[in-house]
């Protein structure tokens, strides 16, 4: 894939009539973080990730910190990619589900190209409020935010060059996220599914159900044993998730 945007995840090579998952990290994540997940979805799935600029085999890239750009830049990648599959879904992870929201939003709107779902996991509606600070803490406030919400290790965030390296990444991400605003009315017509943890601070299953008002098509919303980051602990049950109902939108 010559692409610098998108990662194939999948063990092996796409068979004819796969169904193609893109997926979207969170703010401060990288492709890497969908790979648990990847390797349980199974046969009959393409499996795809976005890699944002400025981090791992992008870090000399400059960081993009405003969801619309980030867009503008991802889209003629993905248009291409794109033109040369079947059926597909996405699947964003809390900052990454807004991204995908507005992915989506772009391709019903340019393009004609419907996904057959959209995945939302971890993140509340695109038009409710947020909390719009983090970006803006200490360094230090900033490291004990990660800790709280888990997927960073703590020991790794005492390596000053790594802590150096993932605040500016997050910093940027979390901002780009804070000062997203969803345009008024904001609909897409594939249908979602919001998923979150149960322990989730930041999006409960109510916040998520918010999502319900974004789609003219099918809702469905669950929640899984965890916090933010609950989507390792949970692959199996989610990878089923994600085949059953990708499968039941393309039979529609």
């Amino acid at each position: 894939m010559g692409s610098s945007w998108l990662r194939r995840l999948s063990s092996s090579a796409p068979e004819s009539g796969s169904h193609t998952l893109i997926c979207f990290p969170h703010a401060g994540g990288s492709v890497l973080s969908f790979g648990p997940l990847a390797r349980r979805v199974g046969a009959g799935f393409d499996i795809l990730a976005v890699q944002y600029p400025g981090r791992q085999d992008r870090r000399d890239e400059p960081l993009v910190g405003n969801i619309q750009e980030l867009v503008d830049e991802l889209m003629p990648a993905l248009m291409e990619e794109l033109g040369a599959v079947g059926d597909f879904s996405l699947f964003g992870h809390s900052m990454g589900s807004v991204v995908a929201f507005e992915v989506c939003r772009r391709l019903e709107r340019e393009s004609g190209l419907m996904p057959s779902v959209l995945f939302a996991s971890g993140r509340r509606a695109p038009s409710a409020p947020q909390a719009g600070g983090v970006h803006l803490l200490n360094d230090q406030d900033l490291c004990d935010q990660l800790v709280r919400f888990g997927g960073t290790p703590t020991a790794l965030l005492a390596d000053p060059e790594f802590r150096a390296t993932i605040l500016s990444v997050v910093r940027n991400d979390y901002r780009a996220i804070e000062t997203y605003e969803c345009a008024p009315g904001a609909v897409i017509e594939c249908p979602v599914v919001a998923l979150t943890g149960d322990r989730d601070p930041d999006a409960s299953l109510a916040d998520i159900e918010g999502w319900r008002g974004h789609t003219s098509g099918s809702f469905f919303a669950t929640s899984f044993p965890g916090g933010h980051f609950f989507i390792d602990a949970n692959c199996g049950p989610i990878a089923q998730l994600i085949r059953e109902h990708s499968s039941q939108a393309v039979s529609r």
